[in-house]
C-alpha cells in the first residue's frame, strides 16, 4: 500500500493515526515536529502526509510551504490536521500548499476516506508530473540539438493514440457526473418518502457514509476532470511540437543535397589553428531525380558528414599527442551509385578514429554518444536512421574499424520510396 507520514506533537494522536492507517494496510512513519517531518520527507519521500497545524520548531503551514516548493516533493498529498473551522483559516492553509483538511477530533471513517481520496489524486498528479517532466526534458534535449522535423510523424502518432482514450474518458466523465447525481437524487427521494428506514438499511447507510459520499464523490469526479483536461493540453502541445517543416515529397537531385550539406560545414573543412584541412573526395555516379522528403535527407547528410569531421578531429588530436604515429591526410570520400534495381547507394567514408565493435551496436540509439560532455547529445545518427529507414524505407549501415576509419552506407530503394 502507500507510505504515509503522520506528524503531530501529541503522542496520543500519533498512536491513533498509526493504528487507523495501518489497519488499512499502509506503512506509517511518525514525526513529532515539523523539522523532523521535513527531514523524513526528503529522505523517504512518502506518498501522503498528515500533519498537525500547530507544532513546535516548524508548524504545519510552513511544512506545507517547504514541501510544495521542492519539485522533488511537490506531488506529495498533504492533509492538514486542525481544530480551526474558519474559512479564512482554510484559505490560509490552501495557500500554504495543503491539499485537504481533517478536523480534530479525528473521525476514523472520514480519515480513511480522505486518505483514499488523497492517494488517488497523488497517484494521478505523480503520473502527470512525471509525464510532463519527461516531455519537457525530451523536448529540451531535442529542440536544442535538432529541429526534430524527422521525429514529427512519430510524435504525432503517439499524440493521436493518447488523445483517443483521453477524449473517451473525459467525455464520459460528464455522463458519470449526471448519472451519479441522478442516483443521489433518487436516494434523497427515498429518504423523504421513507424517513424511518429499517435498522438493516440504516446500518447500511452508516457503513457507506452516505452523507460524506454524496459530498466527496463530485469532488473526486471534478479532480479526474481536471486531470483529463491537463492530459488533453499535453496532447495538444505534442501535436504542435510534431509539425514538420516540409511535409511533401518531391523529386530532387541528391547530389545537390550533399553539396548543400558540405557547404554548411565548409568552415570545419579548412585549415585552422595548426590543423590540416580536411580533403573531400567526390565520386558521384549518375543518379536519376529521386522522389523523397528533401529536407530530411539533407539533414541525414549533414549529421553523417559532421560525425565524420568529429572523428577526423579526434584522430588528429591523437596523432599530435603521439608523434610516433604516422601522419595521415584527413579525408572524407563521398560515393554515389545507382544499382540496376533502382536502388541508390550513398557512402560517406572517413579515415578518422573509427568505432569499436563494443560501441557499434549502439550508435543508432537515441542519446547515446561517445563524444565528450557538451560536444554531442547522441541524437544525430538516431534521427538519421529514423529518416532513412522509417521515412524512406531504406537502410543505414555502418562499417568501421578502430584507427582505420568509418563508412556510413545509405541505401535508398527507388521504388519503395514512392510508397507511403
Amino acid at each position: 500500500m502507500a507510505k504515509i507520514l503522520a506528524v503531530d506533537d501529541d503522542i496520543t494522536v500519533q498512536i491513533i493515526l498509526q493504528e487507523l492507517l495501518e489497519s488499512e494496510g499502509h506503512e506509517v512513519l511518525l514525526a513529532d515536529d515539523g523539522e523532523a517531518a521535513l527531514r523524513q520527507t526528503k529522505k523517504l519521500k512518502p506518498d501522503l502526509i498528515i500533519c498537525d497545524w500547530m507544532m513546535p520548531k516548524l508548524d504545519g503551514l510552513e511544512l506545507c510551504r517547504r514541501i510544495k516548493a521542492d519539485p522533488q516533493l511537490a506531488t506529495i498529498f498533504l492533509i492538514l490536521l486542525t481544530i480551526r473551522e474558519q474559512v479564512a483559516d482554510r484559505v490560509q492553509g490552501l495557500d500554504s500548499g495543503a491539499d485537504d483538511f481533517l478536523s480534530k477530533p479525528i473521525e476514523p471513517s472520514e480519515l480513511q476516506a480522505r486518505v483514499r481520496s488523497g492517494l488517488r489524486l497523488h497517484q494521478l498528479n505523480k503520473q502527470l508530473s512525471q509525464a510532463l517532466h519527461d516531455l519537457k526534458q525530451t523536448q529540451s534535449q531535442l529542440v536544442q540539438s535538432e529541429k526534430m522535423s524527422s521525429l514529427g510523424q512519430m510524435v504525432a502518432g503517439i499524440a493521436h493514440e493518447v488523445n483517443n482514450p483521453v477524449t473517451f474518458i473525459h467525455g464520459n466523465l460528464s455522463y458519470i457526473e449526471d448519472y451519479s447525481q441522478d442516483l443521489f437524487d433518487l436516494v434523497e427521494s427515498y429518504q423523504q418518502e421513507y424517513p424511518h428506514p429499517s435498522p438493516r438499511l440504516q446500518d447500511k447507510i452508516t457503513d457507506v457514509h452516505l452523507d460524506f459520499l454524496s459530498q466527496d464523490f463530485p469532488k473526486v469526479l471534478a479532480s479526474m476532470k481536471v486531470g483529463t483536461e491537463r492530459l488533453q493540453e499535453l496532447v495538444l502541445s505534442l501535436r504542435k511540437f510534431s509539425r514538420l517543416d516540409e511535409a511533401e515529397r518531391k523529386p530532387v537531385d541528391l547530389h545537390e543535397g550533399i553539396e548543400s550539406a558540405l557547404f554548411l560545414v565548409q568552415h570545419r573543412l579548412s585549415t585552422s589553428a595548426g590543423q590540416p584541412g580536411i580533403q573531400i573526395i567526390k565520386e558521384y555516379g549518375k543518379l536519376l531525380p529521386f522522389e523523397c522528403y528533401p529536407g530530411q535527407l539533407n539533414q541525414v547528410f549533414l549529421h553523417i558528414i559532421n560525425n565524420a569531421i568529429d572523428a577526423l578531429e579526434m584522430d588528429q588530436e591523437k596523432e599530435q599527442d603521439n608523434s610516433s604515429l604516422p601522419q595521415t591526410i584527413p579525408t572524407i570520400k563521398i560515393q554515389t551509385t545507382l544499382q540496376n534495381d533502382g536502388q541508390v547507394i550513398i557512402c560517406i567514408i572517413d579515415n578518422g578514429i573509427g568505432i569499436s565493435d563494443s560501441v557499434k551496436p549502439r550508435i543508432f540509439d537515441p542519446f547515446f554518444t561517445t563524444k565528450p560532455v557538451g560536444k554531442g547529445r547522441g541524437l544525430g545518427l538516431s534521427i538519421a536512421h529514423q529518416i532513412v529507414v522509417n521515412q524512406h524505407g531504406g537502410e543505414l549501415d555502418c562499417v568501421s574499424q578502430p584507427d582505420v576509419g568509418t563508412e556510413m552506407i545509405i541505401k535508398l530503394p527507388f521504388k519503395k520510396c514512392l510508397l507511403n
